[in-house]
């Protein structure tokens, strides 16, 4: 009995085109200092979910079916009265991807979810952090073609970061923009 696991297509098209062209402009002397993705976190903070925990669940779903990995359920670590909001009370969810999914889900937000934003005319190259990661807002989950659109009631926001090996801003922005990242001029 044998299992054949293919790679993702953006995992083959970082192996064979783009980790060698940034070697080749940045000009690195060993194929360990080429950035690469690291990881994908997907963050989703309900506020209102502390009034009504179905929201939690809901989300949980939804954010599930976008990633293919069950979200773990974020807590709050203290009571602070002029919120509202109690020691332990659930207040969002989150999905740390890697590997194999990571890429899979990178591949599915650049080409068929950004395209189904409306307005939409580029990400904002600002969003860097300074050590090579990026950080993108969105306001609506209906931009997944995996989320069934009977079953959303509320339009749920989210940030997703993209964690990079790169040292610097420049590098991570090459990496994104090989992977057809779109930024906005």
């Amino acid at each position: 009995m044998s299992t054949t696991t293919t790679k993702p297509n953006f995992q083959n098209l970082y192996e064979k085109t783009i980790a060698p062209a940034l070697k080749e402009k940045f000009a690195y002397k060993n194929v360990m200092q080429t950035p690469k993705l690291s990881k994908i976190v997907i963050n989703m903070g309900l506020g209102e979910a502390k009034d009504d925990p179905k929201i939690i669940e809901e989300a949980r779903e939804q954010l599930a079916m976008m990633t293919g990995q069950m979200p773990k359920i974020t807590r709050t670590r203290k009571a602070v009265s002029n919120f509202k909001i109690r020691k332990d009370l659930a207040i969002g969810c989150a999905v740390t991807l890697r590997k194999k999914m990571m890429y899979e889900f990178l591949e599915r937000f650049v080409c068929v979810a950004c395209p189904r934003i409306r307005d939409f005319r580029g990400f904002s190259p600002r969003q860097f952090d300074g050590a090579g990661n990026y950080n993108v807002g969105l306001t609506d989950q209906t931009i997944f073609p995996d989320i069934n659109l009977d079953k959303v009631k509320r339009s749920l926001g989210m940030n997703i970061t993209v964690v990079t090996t790169a040292t610097t801003d420049a590098e991570a922005m090459e990496l994104l923009k090989g992977f057809g990242f779109p930024f906005r001029k």
